[in-house]
């Protein structure tokens, strides 16, 4: 999952000095440039009480900046007007960028109560920005007179962006429906806080605590030890306790024998914030009301609609029609996996009914009896550290790049590794890269990337992006070093996609640069990158048992290969039902609704089987709950994936690794950003528009 920036306007030429009121500000190491190597925030420095300061000292330089371009007696022009906006407060640009990554990885207690009253002041700068009528008419002027400007085409479509993020965050309207804005808004804010309050509260208080060994049956050791360690910290040692943390929850509900532990864990997680103090429900009723309020003010019919007409989809209907070209082919085979599943309980004499908290445990024994695959054999493969050096291998191979570990780099959490991406060749400085990879308390579920810097102007000139990974993998055990399921697997290699074209990113400016581009095509590079995991020239290099440091043999990798579309009516039914499931909330009113109730009958109303949920319910559902992130635009996973099956095809005809063809790739796609149409892009690569039938080939439900 990536995460983006927050503030739209937040970004490369200060145009007045910092007020006087920082001076005696000057241990707060957002206030003053960072001195470090590359630019990295001095995150030993930071504490949780610079960040409020921090906040309200940028929004008076931004005031400050502002007044400084409003007040310009020139002709509006992109020197004097949209360069300005690139960098309006280098203090809250520090500032936001190292909040909301802590906001996401690094919510203790403490932060999480600052955050109640920074979010607020960030609402605070960015209406500074996006409601001003002033500097909208300035913008406006530019944008009217682009072609007479002897502007680039590059700065023309940065002039056409502003000019539309202004018009899309309310700029255009008038001052009385400006006021309603801001007012949904500030409300909007405070809900999202409280959604994702509830939702880590919730998620680390429940926990199922299992007495008896013999319970544990099927589980990995690496599992059970894990739940070993997690009972003795919380004071029930001999005992084991298991989490709804993905390294938790997955292997119980993958392996355990169990059933009853299987459908605690599963009714756990599926009900989720879903009751006592932390129930989500609530917030999800206000959230969709005020969504509804919001996108009238706006001139939409609904929010929905207004989301999508800024992207590629640009209508609701256009999104929804390609999630029904694959979910119905999706639900056609999730019901054949269930009868394979049905097959196998009724031969063991099972006496039960496939229930959604079998479908992971005797998914992996009808892969066992199709395939011979025993996941757990294979993860033994795939050590983290491993995982990791292919990753890194796949980047230098196709783009030249290698990754160097930095030391002595400023951390925020002593686990976090942090490499200097150079090039290959020359040893040029490309860019900074962290991960993060296990998981803790003040840490949300799930993996995501960050651009914590892009590339483009600064104040003080050209920068190179600091971009970080974040995962929740399972924790070393013992002797045993973190090792990675097929999904794992896939997540690092996803996330690290995205990574990719923040890294490699050309744009000459921010707005435009790495990850800034539309959503429903972010995530094309993420999906692409996933398959050179399993392609087997570089499994060979990377995937060696942990113990006896044995290459992966042939016959597994080509059991792997076999298998790759194993299991995708479950996979796609899940993601594409929760993706309707947000277009859904997002074409209601919200009047009188009833959370589980709306779920419950578009369940029954787009066929969703009973074996299978959304792959997140609304009450965890954080891309569209947690902020506007993916609100309405969870589809973009599979609009993205129509453009990703596409050009993987490519690959595959030209050869994995060619060099010509990741140098056309590299071009067109990861180091463009957003510097033209992605439309116009992705044919440059591909020679064609995208072929819609691509992806139902990807996924095994066409041939090819």
């Amino acid at each position: 999952m990536k995460q983006f920036l927050k503030l739209a306007a937040i970004a490369v030429l200060s145009v007045a000095s910092i007020p006087t009121v920082m001076a005696d500000n000057t241990a707060n190491p957002f206030l003053t440039p960072y001195t470090g190597k590359y630019h990295i925030p001095p995150f030993e420095q930071i504490k949780t009480s610079d960040f409020i300061p921090a906040i309200k000292a940028g929004i008076e330089e931004q005031k400050q900046n502002l007044f400084a371009i409003t007040a310009n007696r020139a002709l509006p022009d992109f020197d004097n007007t949209i360069l300005p906006l690139e960098n309006l407060s280098p203090i809250l640009d520090r500032v936001a960028n190292v909040f909301y990554h802590y906001d996401s990885a690094l919510s203790t207690e403490e932060f999480a109560t600052m955050a109640e009253e920074a979010i607020p002041l960030l609402n605070e700068a960015s209406n500074q920005v996006n409601l001003n009528e002033q500097l909208f008419q300035r913008v406006k002027a530019v944008y009217d007179n682009r072609d007479h400007l002897g502007l680039t085409n590059v700065q023309k479509r940065v002039v056409e962006k502003y000019y539309r993020q202004f018009e899309e965050q309310g700029a255009a309207l008038s001052p009385e429906k400006k006021a309603e804005l801001i007012k949904v808004n500030d409300e909007l804010s405070k809900l999202f806080i409280q959604f994702n309050k509830n939702l880590l509260n919730a998620t680390n208080n429940f926990f199922v605590t299992v007495y008896d060994q013999a319970d544990l049956a099927g589980l990995p050791e690496s599992s059970i030890a894990q739940a070993a360690d997690e009972a003795k910290a919380r004071g029930l040692e001999g005992l084991w306790v298991f989490t709804l943390q993905a390294p938790s929850r997955l292997p119980v509900l993958q392996n355990a024998e169990n059933r009853g532990l299987r459908e605690a864990i599963y009714k756990g997680y599926t009900n989720l914030a879903s009751y006592g103090e932390y129930n989500n429900y609530p917030v999800i009723e206000k959230i969709v009301k005020l969504r509804a309020e919001k996108a009238k003010i706006m001139g939409f019919d609904n929010f929905a609609q207004m989301m999508t007409s800024r992207v590629m989809a640009k209508t609701p209907e256009a999104a929804t029609n390609l999630l029904l070209q694959v979910f119905e082919p999706a639900v056609k085979r999730s019901h054949e996996e269930v009868a394979d599943m049905q097959a196998i309980v009724d031969a063991e004499n099972g006496g039960f009914k496939i229930a959604p908290w079998d479908y992971y445990y005797y998914a992996g024994k009808v892969k066992k009896q199709k395939y011979d695959i025993d996941e757990n054999e294979v993860r033994e493969y795939f050590a983290l550290d491993n995982v990791i050096k292919g990753l890194f291998s796949a980047a230098e191979r196709l783009y030249g790049i290698k990754m160097v570990e930095m030391p002595d780099a400023p951390k925020y959490m002593d686990e976090v590794t942090v490499y200097e991406v150079q090039d290959a060749k020359t040893g040029d400085h490309v860019a900074v890269f962290m991960t993060d990879y296990f998981p803790r308390a003040s840490k949300r579920q799930g993996a995501w990337m960050e651009q914590m810097q892009s590339c483009g102007l600064y104040e003080d000139g050209e920068r190179r992006p600091i971009v970080y990974n974040i995962g929740n993998f399972t924790r070393p055990a013992g002797d045993t070093p973190a090792l990675l399921t097929i999904d794992e697997v896939e997540t690092t290699f996803h996330e690290f996609g995205h990574a990719l074209q923040s890294i490699l990113s050309q744009a000459p400016y921010r707005s435009i640069a790495g990850t800034n581009v539309d959503r429903d095509y972010v995530e094309l590079s993420s999906q692409l990158n996933e398959h050179f995991a399993w392609t087997p020239e570089l499994l060979k290099e990377y995937a060696r048992h942990y113990k006896t440091g044995e290459v992966i043999p042939d016959e597994l990798i080509a059991k792997l290969n076999a298998s790759s579309k194993f299991n995708q009516g479950f996979v796609t039914t899940e993601l594409a039902g929760a993706a309707l499931l947000d277009l859904a909330w997002g074409q209601t009113d919200g009047n009188g609704v009833n959370v589980p109730g709306f779920e419950a009958a578009f369940a029954e109303k787009i066929g969703m089987p009973e074996e299978i949920t959304y792959r997140y319910r609304s009450p965890y559902f954080k891309h569209i709950f947690g902020d506007d992130g993916y609100a309405s635009g969870y589809y973009t996973y599979l609009w993205s994936q129509v453009l990703e099956a596409d050009a993987w095809e490519q690959f595959e005809e030209k050869g994995v690794f060619d060099k010509k063809n990741a140098e056309k790739y590299k071009k067109y796609i990861l180091e463009s950003g957003d510097t033209e149409d992605p439309m116009v892009l992705f044919e440059k690569f591909r020679g064609h528009k995208p072929d819609s039938h691509a992806i139902l080939r990807l996924r095994g439900f066409e041939s090819k």
